[in-house]
């Protein structure tokens, strides 16, 4: 495919402000394009522009009294930056990300456009419809979003679907391209032991982590009560639920006397200790997309045990490189049983997983089936 101009619309990056795993996802394909094409990053911050790894970032400074005005205001910065570089060569492919520049898309919906859904209001509302009026409002704007874009991507098949069922699209608009990853930033030496008695926890004791927003959505209330059974069944085994989230009070009251660390929020580089310390990595959630910490644990050749959901069902081999159990406490703790304390069983799993990114989730072949969709666009 000839070189492409390319602008990218999204709430989030990695240098400037980050939420969760869109800015990672977002970021590491405009850096992969850039190889290739020029390609241009428009986003929120409060800094000036800047060109890092062939990127070029444009950034705006919205307000708004809720997230919807907020990123209303947002998308109308967002065309105005973009304006000033749509000169001389046009931009060939406008991509949006998610519901947030739906307004950008709006009005600039005569260009060769496409928007890629990384989850829905839907989903992150743990599969019911929410009668807040946030709710409707975002669901609304991902329906619309999706009906006058171009063309779609989806991050996995189960959210095409959803996509699709909720929002009355047609499944030849829309591609499934998945995330990538770069391993390498999720593999460290470490000292287990050390890390492990940071925590609290005896060097010889399992570790079980569980990194996410402590949501509805992410299970962690599913995981603290298949917590009771494991526990009980391997009093040595310890849990640190990694994050922040409107769960949390709720979470810590429910742990009791469980032998369960809550660090909140924490920085990269105490996830990596993290990751690279524990001894199993647990992804409960009742809905996931896609499923980052899946790549990242597997980065860094981590067992894993994972709700049989969205995602994660599709990409793990269940009992090859993870454990498939459903979104229910003993389920969950059936799958944790059967490798916890076996250590060389969970390793087994990671490096399966490992040899998995290698074979389908490295960027560059990501990279090859995104201008695949490009391609439909512009054709």
């Amino acid at each position: 495919m000839e070189s492409l101009k390319i602008a990218i619309f999204c709430w989030e990056s990695l240098y400037a402000e980050r939420v969760g795993g869109l800015a990672p996802a977002a970021t590491h394909l405009a850096e992969t394009l850039a190889q290739d094409h020029e390609v241009h990053f428009f986003t929120r911050g409060r800094i000036p522009d800047q060109t890092i790894h062939a990127v070029h970032y444009h950034y705006c400074q919205p307000e708004g009294a809720n997230i919807v005005e907020y990123c209303t205001r947002m998308s109308e910065g967002m065309v105005e930056n973009f304006r000033k570089f749509d000169v001389g060569k046009k931009f060939d492919i406008l991509h949006f990300h998610d519901w947030h520049p739906v307004q950008a898309l709006h009005l600039l919906q005569d260009r060769n456009t496409l928007l890629t859904f990384h989850s829905t209001e839907y989903g992150r509302s743990g599969n019911h419809f929410g009668d807040w009026w946030e709710f409707k409002e975002i669901s609304g704007k991902e329906w619309y979003g999706a009906l006058i874009a171009k063309r779609l991507t989806a991050v996995s098949g189960s959210l095409k679907k959803e996509v699709m069922l909720l929002y009355n699209v047609p499944d030849g608009k829309c591609d499934v391209v998945p995330n990538g990853i770069v391993p390498r930033q999720y593999r460290a030496e470490v000292d287990a032991g050390e890390v492990k008695r940071a925590y609290g926890i005896p060097p010889s004791d399992p570790l079980v982590l569980f990194i996410g927003r402590l949501a509805y959505q992410k299970g962690p209330d599913i995981l603290l009560e298949a917590a009771r059974t494991v526990c009980r069944d391997h009093r040595d085994a310890h849990l640190v639920m990694a994050g922040e989230g409107d769960m949390q009070q709720a979470l810590v009251a429910q742990a009791g006397d469980l032998p369960v660390t809550f660090p909140g929020y924490i920085p990269d580089a105490e996830y990596i200790r993290l990751l690279n310390a524990c001894d199993l990595v647990t992804i409960p959630s009742r809905n996931e997309p896609f499923g980052l910490v899946l790549l990242e644990a597997w980065s860094a050749e981590k067992g894993v045990v994972a709700a049989n959901v969205g995602g994660l069902s599709e990409n793990i081999e269940s009992c090859v490189d993870g454990i498939k159990a459903e979104p229910l406490p003993d389920a969950l703790a059936e799958g944790i049983n059967a490798v916890i304390g076996r250590p060389q069983a969970a390793g087994a799993l990671g490096r399966k997983g490992r040899e998995k990114i290698d074979r389908m989730f490295l960027w560059e072949p990501v990279g090859r089936r995104m201008t695949a969709a490009y391609s439909r666009v512009v054709a």
